[in-house]
């Protein structure tokens, strides 16, 4: 591509919205325009990198086995109220009515139409498995749309769903589909981990979420470094501090702390580690028929609270926190110095397996201004009616495997796949003919890809002062030729134009910036947009039969002889 033929949109200033590197840097790289809130134009620049995702993306699908076809972006409400979804995906999902007054929405997602496509279409076993995917736009009503693409309302997104006449059959594509994504991240030259994910939204039994590993990242992560295990935080098993309690060593005592109400102020004013604090939190939970059960949730000081493994307890699937009116009502105190002694019998206590193995420990006093120490379980309380894994890792936990400790990073969540087993086949009569002629539920897999996140997360993964750090797979050109004085120099621009040609037919992508443009603005654009490899050809370097290469990363420049450049090119580019 000629710098002349094509259309760049660079800009000095970062939108005055953008938050994060990636939304400055695709803008002022010229790679999106916004329209609105979430809503972006992807330019001619920033088109080729979302093309070049795509292509490896729908290499590895076709590779695996899957086979593309595209459905409607508008859905009918009828599917939806099938599986029940209508009502319980929330308000990031667009309704729109049609002038008969049916109502429809903008697929977020698509397990209910490529169902419908299933039930109608897959009537024998013979037919089974199948495994379909489509490149498609996406719209969630996202209630703060920020970040630019990575929390865009519009986004491309590569899903893909498998239909099986068992789950030995959905275990085999689930895995093929892993391998799949860990290719497609590979080759994309992205530094990545895939971790155990909670199902969420989509439902199912097992899933894994693919993660772009960066410090913006909106995920925490757990992994072990012995071994193979990794799981978003949501998910990752908290294993208790120790396994058995100490015998208790002193007498529970009132202690006053005045305005003391943070486990680290509390610790801090008795002089002992957070380790030995106990925090309460309060919940409260819907009941049949419609009434209301208020816990007690406890945590050691320093932990945070699980609030997806509270939601997977047993009546706590739709809790919410307690007010300070409802924790008055309950426990006849304000918030700051709750605690789990002495609390009366509508009171369910839920213990972290860490807390329910603590001893002389400190506790709000459910008095104001007061706290307890020296409290013991089975001595100054009941043991807790309920114990369970409801925290949050931190770094040094045991790893579930038996196999080292944990480890904390950040990461952007860039894929996700599921074994949905017959959650939707089942609401929606997907079935097939056995073997026997028996009617059997299909069990189904799903596989998403954000497509358009992906390059939104390259760029927080790989950047620097100058701008963009691509990868060569996903660059929207791999090198740019900056010719110093082709509007001037006749031999300058014989030479460059020779040069494009050449690695033109050597397949390699090529921008040859022939604007005529100073040095620095051509050197500054070609790094802002990212450009992996920059050859500089000059009346001076033409002397000596040679060119200037530079990669993106390199302190410095190097001297390659002309004659030489495709097959070096050829080296280090492809």
């Amino acid at each position: 591509m000629r710098a002349s033929q094509f259309f760049f949109n660079t800009q000095k200033e970062a939108p005055n919205d953008a938050e994060l590197q990636s939304h400055i840097l695709m803008v002022r790289a010229g790679l999106i325009k916004r329209l609105g809130s979430g809503l972006y134009s992807w330019m001619p620049l920033g088109l080729r990198v979302l093309r070049k995702v795509e292509a490896i993306v729908r290499d590895e699908m076709n590779k695996a086995g899957a086979l593309e076809l595209l459905m409607p972006a508008v859905q009918p409400r009828e599917l939806w109220d099938e599986t029940g979804r209508w009502a319980v995906f929330g308000p990031q999902m667009l309704k729109i009515t049609d002038r008969h007054s049916r109502e429809f929405c903008f697929g977020p997602t698509h397990e209910e139409v490529i169902t419908d496509i299933a039930r109608s279409e897959i009537r024998s076993y013979k037919q089974l498995p199948l495994n379909f995917y489509q490149v498609q736009t996406k719209f969630r009503d996202e209630i703060r749309p920020r970040f630019g693409v990575m929390r865009a309302r519009e986004f491309m997104m590569k899903d893909a769903y498998s239909f099986h006449a068992d789950f030995a059959s959905l275990e085999q594509t689930y895995q093929t589909m892993f391998q799949a994504y860990s290719n497609v991240f590979n080759r994309l030259g992205l530094k990545f981990r895939a971790v155990k994910a909670d199902t969420g939204a989509i439902g199912g039994d097992g899933s894994h979420e693919f993660h772009v590993l960066a410090d913006s990242g909106e995920d925490g992560l757990a992994y072990c470094e012995t071994s193979d295990y990794a799981a978003n935080v949501e998910l990752a098993e908290a294993l208790p501090a120790s396994s058995s309690r100490s015998a208790a060593t002193e007498m529970m005592r009132e202690v006053e702390t005045p305005k003391q109400t943070a486990c680290e102020d509390v610790a801090k004013l008795l002089g002992i580690s957070i380790e030995r604090t106990v925090k309460a939190i309060a919940l409260i939970a819907k009941t049949e028929p419609a009434n209301e059960k208020f816990y007690l949730a406890l945590l050691r000081g320093d932990h945070t609270l699980n609030e997806v493994k509270v939601g997977k307890l047993t009546g706590l699937s739709d809790f919410r926190f307690a007010t300070e009116e409802e924790i008055r009502a309950n426990l006849s105190c304000p918030p700051g110095f709750i605690g789990p002694v002495n609390v009366s019998e509508n009171v369910t206590i839920i213990s972290d397996r860490t807390v329910a193995a603590m001893s002389d420990f400190v506790c709000g006093a459910n008095k104001p201004k007061f706290h307890l120490a020296g409290v013991n379980f089975a001595r100054d309380l009941p043991e807790p009616g309920l114990v369970a894994d409801i925290r949050n890792v931190v770094k040094g936990d045991a790893s579930p495997d038996g196999k080292g400790t944990l480890s904390l990073c950040r990461g952007i969540e860039v894929g996700h796949i599921f074994q949905l087993r017959t959650k939707y086949s089942e609401a929606m009569n997907a079935t097939y003919l056995d073997e026997n002629g028996q009617t059997k539920v299909m069990e189904m897999g799903c596989y998403g890809i954000g497509v358009s996140r992906i390059v939104g997360a390259a760029i927080e993964q790989g950047n620097d002062e100058r701008g963009i750090v691509f990868p060569v797979s996903m660059a929207p050109f791999t090198v740019a030729i900056c010719p110093i004085g082709y509007d001037k120099s006749e031999a300058v621009s014989l030479a460059a134009n020779k040069m494009y040609d050449d690695l033109l037919a050597a397949d390699v992508d090529v921008m040859l910036d022939d604007r005529g443009e100073r040095p620095g603005v051509m050197f500054a654009e070609a790094d802002l947009m990212g450009i992996p490899h920059r050859l500089v050809i000059g009346e001076r370097g033409l002397a000596e039969g040679a060119v200037e290469y530079k990669g993106r990363t390199d302190a410095e420049g190097q001297s390659v002889l002309l004659s030489n450049i495709v097959e070096f090119m050829q080296k280090v580019a492809l």
